[in-house]
């Protein structure tokens, strides 16, 4: 980290939909190597996720992969998790993510593995072929883990990366395996991450983050915040400890 340029976090730009995609592709394979690499016990090692193993979360991954190569399996989802949110409450997202899982139950490891491997290009085929006007001039609210609306190129090229590496780290950190890190594709997702960060909390800062997805960021001259660039988006995502600016809450 010594000697590196530190990067002003206000001229971090957002991720486009072009390079978004990119980082999906690399996304989708960087998981898929992991998950071949898994013995029987790790698919049920318990993760982060309170309600789900490593098996379990990529049954979520798989069916938010479905929905999105699929326009009629999209609809279809969102139908079903309407309807169970409104029999058991809670946020939208919980829903949909119970649904995902729910109907994909009976599926093996091997099974799994081999649906994803199958529908991973037609995930970025089907999100590439949004259109503009519907990316940028779309809005959705969302109820979890923040109230807001969203446009759908947010949702599509920024939470559903984000949603997909950090359940990397979780199956990671369930397994013990040793998470794969570069700075072209990790150091991408979690600049971002910072960038949006500034903007949501909008204080002076000095994050100094370490690994190889790390780097130094500023903006003016606030806390002192030094941290390994995984766990600073753990925290954020509700993960980690929290304490000072880590406490505000970026979506993932």
């Amino acid at each position: 980290m010594n000697g590196s340029p530190t990067i002003d976090a206000a001229a971090i730009a957002a991720l486009a939909h072009g390079e978004a995609m990119g980082l999906l592709e690399t996304e989708l394979q960087r998981t898929l190597d992991m998950l071949d690499g898994l013995d029987v016990d790790a698919w049920a090692a318990r993760t982060d996720c309170p309600d789900w193993d490593v098996r379990q979360m990529y049954l979520h991954v798989l069916g938010a992969c479905a929905g999105s190569a699929s326009i009629r399996e999209g609809l279809h989802q969102m139908r079903a998790a309407s309807a169970r949110r409104k029999r058991e409450g809670g946020p939208l997202e919980a829903s949909l993510s119970a649904v995902q899982v729910a109907e994909r139950a009976a599926l093996s490891p091997a099974e799994l593995v081999q649906q994803l491997r199958a529908i991973a290009g037609p995930t970025v085929k089907g999100r590439r072929r949004i259109p503009g006007f519907i990316r940028k001039g779309v809005k959705i609210g969302v109820d979890g883990p923040v109230v807001e609306k969203w446009k759908v190129g947010y949702l599509v090229d920024t939470i559903y990366l984000r949603d997909l590496w950090m359940h990397r780290i979780d199956a990671c950190r369930a397994t013990g395996n040793a998470m794969v890190l570069t700075a072209a594709h990790d150091g991408r997702i979690v600049a971002d991450v910072v960038g949006e960060w500034a903007r949501r909390h909008g204080k002076p800062f000095d994050l100094e983050l370490a690994g190889a997805a790390g780097g130094r960021f500023r903006a003016g001259d606030g806390e002192e915040i030094n941290l390994d660039a995984v766990e600073f988006c753990r925290a954020l995502a509700g993960r980690a400890p929290a304490p000072g600016l880590l406490a505000t809450i970026v979506p993932f």
